[in-house]
């Protein structure tokens, strides 16, 4: 992974829709959940650049434009996160605390993305890859449920990268600012630019991942995404 270095003097950004390699969408059976999850690291990406640069609807017009690409999906299995689901919630009728979920059939994301200038120059790139948590991610019934949970969490390591210039994976978490506050519960984004992507469903959707649904239920934003 290189961190962001220079373009300090970037003020407009571009995001283009994230894309799904070949190889990682041959994981996953439905062209529509493979764009869901591409769509997320967008509208997260969109949402995190949206502290320091202003989001721009063109490309012509941007000083940086961020390119994402999925390069893995690894599929949830969906018989052992019903299983996962059932138990949870079997387990809360009898006592009302956390039950980690079956630590089977664990999906996962991995993701390549790039900040280039105007004229092409690379000024930041990352290679993420991160597996679901038995104990924090919650079981979903769908083959995307983890890999959609994790896609939010690469946009906004990427995003800060991009505004801090510095690694996202080192220091204290930082409190997010009011703005990605607002576009997670899913309210109106920063810039317009970032409507295409959607907005989040927000505790909504929190409120469906606790049961088990999965995120095509709650999650019906446009899906700026290119097969």
């Amino acid at each position: 992974m290189d961190y962001f270095n220079g373009a300090r003097s970037a003020r407009t950004i571009y995001i283009e829709p994230t894309k799904v390699s070949g190889g990682a969408a041959l994981s996953i059976s439905k062209s529509s959940d493979r764009a869901l999850v591409a769509n997320v690291i967008s509208r997260a990406l969109c949402a995190g650049v949206s502290d320091r640069f202003m989001v721009v609807e063109r490309k012509e017009d941007a000083d940086l434009v961020v390119h994402a690409t999925i390069t893995r999906i690894v599929p949830t299995n969906t018989v052992v996160a019903g299983l996962s689901t059932a138990t949870s919630l079997g387990a809360n009728f009898v006592a009302p605390v956390p039950v980690p979920r079956l630590p089977l059939g664990l999906g996962g994301l991995a993701v390549e993305a790039e900040a280039t200038t105007r004229d092409g120059k690379q000024v930041g790139a990352m290679v993420w890859a991160k597996g679901a948590n038995f104990v924090t991610t919650s079981a979903r019934v769908s083959q995307i449920g983890d890999a959609y949970s994790l896609a939010a969490s690469f946009g906004s390591d990427f995003s800060r990268m991009l505004v801090s210039g510095k690694t996202p994976f080192k220091g204290l978490p930082k409190i997010p600012s009011g703005q990605r506050i607002k576009s997670g519960l899913g309210g109106k984004p920063k810039y317009p630019a970032c409507e295409k992507f959607g907005r989040s469903p927000g505790l909504v959707d929190f409120a469906a991942s606790q049961v088990g649904m999965p995120p095509t239920w709650t999650d019906k934003q446009p899906q700026a995404q290119n097969q």
